[in-house]
């Protein structure tokens, strides 16, 4: 195309002035009126008034930039781009310019449609309306310009569909409708007319549909960009046609199915790039013949199997980005031949092995990302040839050995991760003096050595993460020096000596975490100068002296974690001032005093721990402000006096625990306070309320005290009139006696047999409520059903408050044992007071002649069985899930046995009877089975429990102990990390050859942890690993055939407590071996 250059508008603004004054006052040549009355549109006047003044003057063909004439003097070019014009394009008299070649208005504030008179510029070869406001849809008349060239409608606000007519500009070579809003169908076929385009631009639409097969016809294309579009179904076979294509981009869409081998055959591709959509299947070979690729994308995918070795011969690429996708396998030696390579990332897919020495051949590279794959060993010493890199993610695979020697020593790395790996031994020297560092992530590894010496001064580093590792030594000075450092994360290493004060000057700290240390001395001062700081934990250390007063200055502090110190003194009433505080624990200290009212002020705090102290005097008032607090500890004190009365207004609380100090009085009445354990409250001078294991309270002191004054008044009064009045009453209930025995023999002997209604629904009128739950469920219609089990189905009900219940309608040979009706409600009584947040409420029992069922908490996601035996469901719950459930089940099952009085045995433990609710917590439920066991005394009863399940002693002695939970929580806690009945390993664990502590099972010889897990998700990485091989250790001590030799749930409450221990090896080398030899220990 001919155009001039863009000139500034200073340049070209008296031009544009000097044309306008021109339009409108002097014009001698008639044969330019019109093109005047045009131009005078496009500048927002209207043809008609620009006529009204046309007088005469000098040609517009003479130094006009911007407009060029033929030598008739008729206008052929009208080139006009970045000229600040404005207005539309209706009133152009296109008619008045049958010789227009080229119209170029691009980068101006154009609005308005295309007229549909734009088909009068017959001759034109270039129309150029990019960059403008411009509406509405692409007019068809545009197909009348059959000798155009070039059109470019791009970034403008063009809807609608692209016509068809569109396929009879068979002269295009450049067609450019890029950056608008066209939604309506697909892309037309009739493109495909265009056998002369080398350029398709269609990008970032809306378009949708296939990409169409006829696009293969247009054998002159160089580039085509379909991409960040709504294009669904496969890439055309017919592309491979495309011999010429240097570009093609189809990333951003919904394109789907296998990439054509025929991509093979674009040799003279310079960039590919499809990521961003749904592919399946593997990567062609024939990807290997594209020897003059570039870039090739292929990231976000569902692309699968190995990466090919003939990627190998595309020996041009310096981008390739094959992440987020499932491919596994190796990555291939052949990836050593890409020498002009510079960017190179294989992140989220699932390749194993070791990295390929060859990778040392990349002395180019300066991008390197591998992180989250299953990648092992030690990495090759020839990385350290990869002396340019400026990025290197390593994290999130099972890598073990040292960190690569001659890291960072030409002083260009910025980013390096290596987290969550098995990284041993120390910090490579050249990384000491390595001050480009950016980012530095090393957590959750083995690394070792004196954190004093292992690292320098980095002026530019922003972030830095060691936790979870075995670093040394004191913390140095040097991080004060970090002066652009936002996070400082060492917690969980063996790092002693004092917090440095020089840590003060990094004054755009954001986060600094030191916890689960050996720091010793008092919290710095200097920390007060941290103006940004919101995140400050240093608990689990043995810091000592007071919180010093400058805290008040840390305005953006969110988070202050002081917890398991030897702080002492009083706290600080200044940390009211810190009014963005969410989280506040300063628990296992030995704070004195008073709790400071001021703490009342953090209207925003959510998490409050102030446990194990020596605070005393009573709970300030002012705590009842914190509306947003849904955590709140005040355990082990000596807090006394009542609880405020204003904690009524602590709606958002869901957790509480004030046990062990010298409270008493009424709870508040709150959820909060209601749902909370025993253990929450025990250990005070005598709160009373309606919460588990409380006493009711009584009357108020004032009211016994008015009573205790008047009772001799009373008793001068009552007596006279009680002699005289009793004869009276005495007469009148003989009278009633007789009547109703009258009555009886009236009533039909059948009747007075059957009609045992039994109604014990806590805090219900109980006839209302079965009549209720009757309504609820139709008279227990089938539609209603949600499960069926050995005694009785279950149904969902709704009642008429709109709160949602479980009912377990009985079988009638159930009902039928209930002879002792007073006996089974005491139980169901009993058994309803029974509250834990793992425990499925029993809300009470219903007994009629015509139906009796027991009614619970509804519980929404049903059955743990019913999720992990449903593929989708399984995959949603991940490991740090599965763990969560098993610790529930802990905490129900060592609540029923230990805090219970007397202990309650389940006896039915299955993935049945584990319900999961909306956040994936577990509910114990069925208590159909249950039976209260007294201390002491034996348990002797039929067989009870699931085949499965039940303990083996239970095949030679009906005898029912604890130990059969226990035994029954292993096979389900194997089960949910399995995600399957484990009956083969039950089955060799209960052998006679297993209950030898010298003989291990045949099926634990060889096999592989990994290889027991639930293959439908993936091998969980350190933090969940390390969960996952400490409850597998548990469980299997729950299946000793020998009931004596398994841990009691409160053992097990205890060890889950704990925090896990740091795996003796790689996860993926650990055998059910180690697991059942460390179980029998």
């Amino acid at each position: 195309m001919t155009s001039l250059p863009p000139k500034p508008f200073f340049t070209i603004f008296p031009h544009i002035l000097f044309l306008l004054l021109h339009i409108l006052y002097v014009s001698s040549f008639s044969a330019f009126s019109d093109h005047t009355s045009s131009a005078t549109s496009i500048s927002g006047t209207t043809a008609s008034a620009a006529e009204s003044k046309i007088t005469g003057g000098t040609s517009p063909c003479i130094n006009w930039i911007g407009i060029t004439c033929d030598n008739s003097g008729s206008v052929t070019n009208l080139i006009l781009e970045s000229s600040g014009l404005r207005g539309r394009l209706y009133d152009f008299n296109f008619s008045s310019l049958p010789n227009l070649l080229i119209l170029d208005l691009a980068n101006n504030s154009v609005s308005g449609t295309i007229p549909s008179r734009i088909g009068n510029l017959s001759k034109i070869t270039e129309l150029n309306l990019c960059y403008n406001d411009l509406t509405g849809s692409i007019p068809s008349e545009i197909g009348f310009l059959k000798s155009l060239n070039k059109l470019a409608l791009c970034r403008n606000l063009f809807s609608g569909s692209i016509p068809r007519e569109i396929g009879k500009l068979t002269s295009l070579s450049i067609l450019l409708l890029s950056e608008n809003n066209l939604t309506a169908g697909a892309i037309p076929d009739s493109i495909g007319n265009l056998r002369n385009l080398s350029f398709l631009h269609l990008f970032q639409n809306q378009l949708s549909g296939s990409i169409p097969s006829s696009i293969g016809n247009i054998t002159m294309l160089i580039e085509v960009e379909l991409n960040e579009n709504s294009l669904t179904g496969p890439i055309p076979s017919s592309f491979g046609n495309l011999r010429d294509l240097s570009l093609l981009y189809l990333w951003g869409n919904k394109l789907s199915g296998s990439i054509p081998q025929e991509i093979g055959l674009l040799e003279s591709l310079y960039e590919l790039g499809l990521s961003g959509n749904d592919f399946t299947g593997g990567i062609p070979c024939s990807i290997g013949n594209l020897t003059n690729l570039s870039v090739l994308y292929l990231f976000r995918n569902q692309l699968s199997g190995p990466i090919p070795s003939s990627i190998g011969n595309m020996t041009m690429l310096n981008d390739l980005d094959l992440s987020q996708n499932n491919l596994s396998g190796l990555i291939p030696f052949s990836v050593g031949n890409l020498r002009n390579l510079s960017f190179l990332y294989l992140v989220e897919n699932n390749l194993s092995g070791c990295v390929p020495s060859e990778i040392g051949h990349l002395e180019s590279l300066l991008q390197l990302g591998i992180t989250v794959n299953k990648l092992h060993g030690p990495l090759p010493l020839e990385m350290s040839n990869l002396t340019h890199l400026k990025v290197l993610d390593l994290s999130y695979n099972e890598f073990t050995g040292h960190l690569p020697r001659g890291l960072g020593h030409e002083g260009v790395l910025k980013i390096f991760a290596a987290s969550h790996n098995y990284f041993s031994g120390s910090i490579p020297e050249s990384m000491k003096n390595c001050t480009s560092l950016h980012r530095l992530r090393l957590d959750w590894n083995q690394l070792t050595g004196n954190i004093s010496d292992d690292f320098g001064i980095y002026p530019h580093l922003d972030y830095v993460d060691l936790s979870y590792n075995n670093f040394y030594g004191e913390l140095s000075s040097k991080w004060g020096e970090c002066r652009n450092m936002t996070s400082l994360k060492i917690s969980n290493n063996n790092v002693s000596g004092e917090i440095p004060p020089e840590i003060g000057k990094a004054t755009r700290l954001h986060l600094i975490d030191l916890s689960s240390n050996h720091l010793q001395g008092t919290i710095p001062t200097e920390f007060g100068g941290l103006k940004l700081l919101y995140n400050l934990t240093l608990s689990n250390n043995h810091l000592s002296g007071v919180i010093p007063s400058h805290i008040r200055m840390l305005s953006s502090l969110q988070i202050l974690n002081l917890a398991s110190n030897n702080l002492s003194g009083s706290i600080p009433k200044q940390l009211g001032e810190c009014s963005e505080l969410l989280l506040l624990d300063l628990g296992n200290n030995k704070f004195t005093e008073s709790i400071p009212q001021e703490i009342g002020f953090l209207h925003s705090l959510q998490d409050l721990d102030l446990s194990c102290n020596f605070l005393a005097h009573e709970i300030p008032w002012q705590l009842g402000q914190l509306q947003m607090l849904e955590t709140l500890n005040v355990s082990h004190n000596m807090l006394s006096g009542l609880i405020p009365s204003t904690f009524k207004d602590l709606l958002s609380l869901s957790a509480v625990d004030i046990s062990y100090n010298h409270l008493e009085g009424p709870i508040p009445n709150i959820k909060a306070f209601h749902n909370a354990p025993f253990e929450a409250y025990r250990d005070n001078m005598g709160i009373c309320g309606n919460a588990s294991g409380l006493k009711p309270c009584n009357l108020p002191r004032s009211s016994i005290t008015i009573k205790r004054k008047g009772k001799k008044l009373v008793v001068l009064i009552v007596l006279p009139l009680l002699g005289s009045l009793l004869l009276v009453f005495a007469v009148i209930g003989a009278f009633f006696i007789l009547r109703r025995r009258a009555r009886k023999r009236k009533a039909e002997p059948g009747n007075i047999e059957h009609d045992q209604n039994l109604f014990t629904i806590l805090g219900h009128d109980g006839r209302l409520l079965y009549e209720n739950i009757v309504a609820a469920t139709e008279d227990f219609n089938s539609k209603y059903c949600i499960g069926e089990g050995g005694y009785g189905t279950v149904y969902k009900a709704v009642m008429p408050t709109g709160q949602v219940v479980a009912v377990k309608k009985l079988h009638q040979s159930q009902t039928d044992k209930l002879s002792d009706f007073k006996a089974f409600e005491k139980e169901v009584c009993m058994l309803a007071n029974v509250r834990h947040r793992n425990i499925v409420k029993l809300y009470g029992f219903c007994s009629h002649v015509k139906h009796s069922f027991l009614v619970h908490e509804f519980v929404e996601r049903g059955s743990l069985r019913m999720i992990i035996t449903n593929e989708e469901q399984a995959i949603e719950l991940d490991w740090m899930k599965r763990l969560n459930v098993v610790k529930g089940m802990v905490g129900a099952l060592s609540y029923l046995h230990h805090s219970c009085s007397p202990p309650i045995i389940h006896r039915d433990i299955t993935s049945n009877n584990v319900l999961l609710d909306l956040e994936y917590e577990a509910h114990i439920s069925d208590f159909g089975t249950a039976r209260l066991l007294m201390p002491d005394s034996s348990n002797w009863t039929l067989f009870a429990g699931t085949f499965g399940y039940t303990a083996p002693e239970l095949a030679y002695t009906m005898k029912v102990t604890e130990k059969c939970d226990v035994y029954s929580f292993g096979v389900v806690t194997i089960e949910v990390m399995m995600g399957r009945h484990p009956g083969d390993l039950i089955s060799s664990l209960s052998s006679p050859a297993s209950s030898s502590s010298s003989s291990i099972p045949l099926i634990a010889q060889h096999a592989l942890l990994k290889d027991v897990l639930d293959q439908r998700i993936s091998l969980p990485k350190k933090g969940a690993a390390e969960g996952v091989v400490h409850i597998m250790k548990i469980a299997l001590a729950c299946l000793h055939p020998n009931p004596q030799s398994r841990p009691t749930m409160g053992k097990i409450s205890s060890e889950l407590a704990t925090k896990w221990s740091p795996l003796p090896k790689p996860f993926c080398t650990i055998t059910l071996v180690d697991l059942f030899a460390n179980a029998c220990s």
